[in-house]
This record gives C-alpha cells, structure tokens and sequence, in this order.
C-alpha cells in the first residue's frame, strides 16, 4: 500500500493510522471502478453496434445472432430469467435499460455516478459533468423510445458519451494517482471487452466453410472493426480487410489505443507511475501479474494465436485479466478492518 502511506495527509495525522489506510483504499477503488463501470458500458453498446451494422449490410441472417450476443457477455442465465425469446428488442431492452442486469448500459453508468459522487472533491467537476450527462440522458423519459426507434443514433450516442468522459478527464484532471487508478480500471476493461469484439467471430459471426474469403466474410470483419472503432485506422495500416491483419491489429498494435497490447502496456505504466516501481520490476502482486501479461504479448506471434485457435487464446487471455484484477484488490483496495 505504498501510494497510501505516502499520500496520506497532515490533516489526518491524528487518525489511527489503519483508518486513513481504509479512507484512502476505498478512494482508489471508487476511482478504478468508475474507470471500469464507464468503458464497459460503451463496450456493451458496441456489442449491439455488430449487429446492427450487420442488419444494415446482411439484411435477414441475423436469425440467431441476438441470441449469440447474450452468450458473448456471459450473461445468457440472468437473461433466461426474465426474458422468453432473444429477440433484438428484448436483447437490447437487457443490456441497455435492464437495472436487474448488473452488466446493462444503464446499471454500469448509474454505478459509475455513484462511485463519482462518493469522491466529487477528487474528480474536476468537467468530469462530474460529463458523467453525470451521460446518466440523465440514460434516465429521462424518452430513452427507451429513442433507442426503438433509431437504436443506430442511440448506440452512437452511447460512444460519443464515453469519448467525452476520456476527453474531460485527460483534459481537466492532473495525471497523479487518481486520474492513474480510473485510467487502470478503464484500461483493464478495455482489453478485456476488446477480446470479447474479436470473440465474437467465433460466438457470433461464424461463417460456413465457403464464406471465409468471400465478401460475406469480409463484412463480418468489417462489422468487428467498426465495433472497436478501429475500421479507419486499420484502413491506413493495412488497407485491405483480412482476417489476419484484423486480428494483429486488435490484438498486438502498440499504437492504436482499443488494441490490447496498447491497453495493457499503458495499464502498466499507470501502475508503476503509482508505485514508484523501476521497469522491469515488481514489489507487489499486480505489477508482477500485469507484468507477466504484457511481457507475453511482447513476443506473441499472431501467426501462431491463428493456428492453435483464436477463441483459446482469448478465452485464456481473458482469465488471466481476472487474475490482474484480483491482484488489483489484494494489493491496493483490501484492507484490515480496525479493531
């Protein structure tokens, strides 16, 4: 608990000790899951973009993809509960306005607010704002209607929202502890939902045998670079839509910031800029387990990740991003309660 320690205060000299240490740790925590709440659900809303893009450019074959969107986001046994059939309206009434679902657009923004609110005097108030915004707008009377009737416009409002709170904290917030913790949070659920995009052609989009190759394919591609924001980007990179240069692209590009490399590799020198850590070295659980992961992908070969199987790779990926964040716990947010 370095960071603690060292940042605690004059003013709380004359607390016990072990309260400012628990003071302080649930700051931390607030700040990296409002990170994480924010970016997971404008992820949430690029999961529905695929498909709509496809219903734009493949109208008809989305039979049984609403269904398949459930299962992405692991969220198929809460779903059953309530809802009878996959349908589009009820698949996006779930994960954009369901409150009982943990991981809806509406549940992560409202928690994200709560988390804000619990440490206004930490955060600048154009990032309260924005936040906030973005929560009122989910909330007003005429949300559900518009997400109805033009979900396309909605979805992109749900991204343009989330770029505005990146954009007022890196503006208005300086880059000490606090601005590092959110930008953690957000960075770690980035990797992770980017993952989750490339899934998606194997849960999702997965064609026949003969449509590999076929332009057929290459909209299901197309579909999944746009989720991540990334088709003009990748355009500029690689020009032609491959398979292969999607997957190195999303995966491995250490300039383009949805890429997991990217995401990890700046999650790493957010931790370390808390710490005080060295590179190339590790005092507490995180950093060796971050470390671990971003060393990986140093020398990971997209080559290879095809040949042995897309979906393993990430599958594995996305467990060893839960043990980051367990370690994230253990080492900064746990804490002894005082006697």
């Amino acid at each position: 608990m370095v960071f603690i320690e060292r940042r605690a205060s004059p003013a709380c000299a004359t607390v016990h000790p072990r309260r400012v240490k628990l003071m302080l740790s649930r700051v931390a925590e607030s700040l990296y899951w409002m990170g994480r709440y924010t970016e997971r659900a404008v992820n949430v809303g690029r999961f529905v973009d695929v498909n709509l893009h496809l219903l734009l450019d493949m109208p008809g074959l989305l039979a049984g993809q609403w269904e398949a969107l459930i299962k992405i986001t692991g969220d198929e046994e809460d779903f059953r509960k309530r809802y009878n059939h996959s349908t589009d309206q009820n698949v996006i009434e779930f994960l954009t306005f369901d409150q009982k679902n943990p991981n809806s657009i509406i549940s992560c923004i409202t928690a994200a607010r709560s988390k804000a609110r619990s440490m206004r005097e930490i955060l600048s108030s154009e990032t309260w704002e924005e936040l906030n915004i973005f929560f009122l707008n989910l909330t007003s009377s005429d949300s559900q209607q518009r997400a109805n009737e033009n979900p396309a416009e909605f979805f992109r409002e749900v991204r343009r929202a989330g770029h505005s709170i990146t954009g007022a904290m890196a503006e208005t917030m300086s880059y000490e502890e606090a601005w590092h913790f959110a930008c953690i949070g957000q960075l770690l659920e980035r990797a992770d939902k980017t993952t989750r995009i490339l899934d998606l052609k194997y849960f999702l989009l997965l064609p026949n045998v003969t449509d590999v190759g076929t332009p057929t394919d290459d909209i299901h591609w197309s579909a999944i670079l746009r989720s991540a924001n990334a088709f003009e980007m990748y355009r500029k990179v690689h020009g032609r839509v491959t398979s292969e240069h999607i997957i190195q692209f999303l995966m491995l590009n250490a300039e383009f910031p949805r890429s997991i490399h990217f995401c990890l590799n700046n999650a790493e020198s957010s931790l370390r800029a808390i710490t005080g850590t060295p590179y190339k070295q590790y005092r507490n659980p995180a950093e060796r387990r971050l470390g671990q992961l971003v060393s990986e992908l140093d020398y990971t070969d997209y080559k290879e990740v095809i040949a042995n199987g897309l979906h393993q790779f990430l599958d594995d990926l996305q467990g060893k991003l839960n043990t980051v964040d367990d370690s994230m716990y253990k080492t900064f947010f746990s804490f002894e309660r005082p006697l």
